[in-house]
């Protein structure tokens, strides 16, 4: 795409999954409710908070083609791209089919077999786990609300900021409401009200995310919405030297 750093692209490897499972603690979405979804490749399923509020997820979208939304967001990628909490694949796997370098990692067994299934590159970790090229990806995406991912969105940009190359871009899917900032545990359950683990959580609309992206040192860059969807892309600030070397000698 336009505008790509010509940057070392990273070593993807093999579809795999790590030889021994995550703790359980990390490993909220390998529920059963989660992964019987999307075995069926449908719903219904939440994110239900302690106090009984739910969150209805959008699993017939996530299982289905990228829609007009996706793909313009698909376009404003750059470079080598970690789609992190990917879910059953359809971005991995369409920028796949378009030629470009991209991973998904999720914590979900059945999340990572689907994404593989579908024909995209995929691993079983948690973007806190150490990652094959860290440091050199151009474009990290944190789409269908994974700024929530660990409950600590501050926690989650400045490990993004790592993961990705010195300037790369951070393309994120917000909350519709802009002022959204929520931290709370949850869990996955389905109709019958079978939960999984309890893990944190976090929703932030744009505007909030903004907030938290300018006192992490990442440059907002753009934001839009559908009529459903909202999303805004961050810049990574340059490296302070002594960084850099550390980077370069991974």
């Amino acid at each position: 795409m336009s505008g790509a750093r010509a940057t070392a692209t990273p070593p993807l490897g093999p579809p795999r999954t790590p030889a021994c499972p995550l703790p359980a603690a990390a490993d909220p979405w390998s529920a059963d409710p989660y992964a019987d979804a999307l075995r069926a490749g449908r719903g219904p399923l939440f994110l239900r908070r302690t106090d009984g509020w739910l969150l209805p997820l959008d699993v017939e979208r996530w299982c289905a083609e990228p829609d007009p939304a996706d793909l313009d967001v698909l376009g404003r990628c750059e470079g080598a791209v970690l789609d992190v909490g990917c879910g059953p694949g359809r971005l991995v796997a369409a920028l796949g089919a378009q030629g470009r370098r991209a991973l998904g990692i999720d914590v979900s067994e059945a999340a990572v077999a689907h994404t593989v299934r579908r024909g995209g590159r995929a691993l079983r970790a948690s973007v806190f786990d150490p990652l094959p090229g860290t440091g050199r990806w151009d474009t990290a995406l944190l789409m269908d609300g994974n700024i929530g991912i660990g409950g600590d969105p501050a926690a989650l940009l400045d490990r993004l900021a790592r993961v990705l190359t010195a300037g790369g871009l951070l393309i994120v899917e917000t909350v519709p409401d802009p002022e959204a900032d929520e931290r709370s545990l949850v869990q996955v359950t389905d109709a019958h009200g079978s939960p999984g683990e309890l893990f944190p959580w976090a929703r932030l609309g744009t505007r909030a995310l903004l907030r938290h992206a300018r006192a992490c040192g990442w440059r907002p860059e753009d934001r839009w919405s559908t009529p459903t969807r909202t999303f805004a892309t961050l810049r990574a600030a340059p490296r302070a030297p002594a960084d850099t070397a550390r980077t370069g000698a991974r």
